[in-house]
């Protein structure tokens, strides 16, 4: 026996659980269905570090830009 857990998005969940609900009864069992909020959902901020070292900033080529 296996166990997933899924964050489905809104626009998918119904042909997911009609899916899901389709498969053999004794096969497959929802466990849990448990709707969240956007305000539970954390937002992800990515980062990327840029490498300057050596490198010269000319504002008046950035202005010419």
């Amino acid at each position: 026996m296996h166990s997933i857990r899924l964050d489905i998005e809104d626009s998918v969940f119904e042909k997911v659980i009609h899916f899901l609900n389709n498969l053999p009864k004794n096969e497959v069992k929802i466990i849990e269905n448990i709707p969240i909020t956007d305000t539970q959902v954390k937002p992800k901020f990515d980062s990327i570090k840029l490498k300057t070292k050596g490198f010269k900033f000319d504002r008046e080529e950035a202005n010419a830009r």
